[in-house]
């Protein structure tokens, strides 16, 4: 093998190379704003968490607000209605896992569901599951809690499917307190 065969094929490496490389440039140019258009616009990104009044929900009542583009509900329950869901026994319920409570990995019990010890602040996600309806509260449905019209889904006053089609409890989203009137949502 000669010297300028030797140079040749150093040349021709080069060559690969350097195509290949502009060719992997190009490429990321072109698939990067695919990509990126996938990520959550700035509104979508402020709307992630936001922060609810409660100072005039009185007891017995709630309140209905916006998150995510989903309603929330946001109830100040009466002792009665804490007592109510607290006597359910935990084999009388359709759903008993609460993936989605405020302790995560936890059975369904009101304890687990509420959001501060005394039970008084239950947070839930205002879709029915079964097909994502916008159930009935105050006390509506055979269990005194909220109910799907729709296709006759029943929940007590912890947000527990106790009777008809929905699959699973209504959803509790991550929440807590920010001081005594506020709550974080997200």
């Amino acid at each position: 093998m000669s010297h300028a065969e030797d140079h040749e094929g150093t040349r021709r490496d080069f060559l690969y190379y350097a195509t290949a490389g502009a060719g992997a440039v190009t490429a990321g140019a072109a698939i990067w704003p695919l990509v990126n258009q996938m990520n959550p616009s700035a509104d979508v990104k402020a709307l992630s968490s936001i922060l609810v009044d409660i100072s005039d929900v009185e007891v017995g009542t709630q309140i209905t607000v916006k998150w995510l583009g989903k309603p929330v509900f946001i109830r100040r329950r009466a002792e009665g209605e804490i007592i109510e869901a607290r006597e359910v026994a935990m084999a009388d319920l359709i759903d008993t896992n609460s993936e989605n409570a405020n302790k995560p990995g936890t059975d369904a019990s009101d304890e687990n569901r509420s959001l501060d010890e005394a039970g008084e602040w239950l947070v839930m996600m205002g879709v029915c599951t079964h097909l994502g309806c916008v159930p009935l509260g105050e006390g509506a449905g055979e269990f005194h809690g909220w109910f799907c019209p729709c296709h006759g889904s029943h929940y007590d006053t912890s947000g527990r499917i106790r009777k008809g089609p929905a699959p699973r409890n209504l959803d509790v989203p991550i929440s807590a307190f920010e001081d005594e009137i506020t709550i974080k949502l997200g």
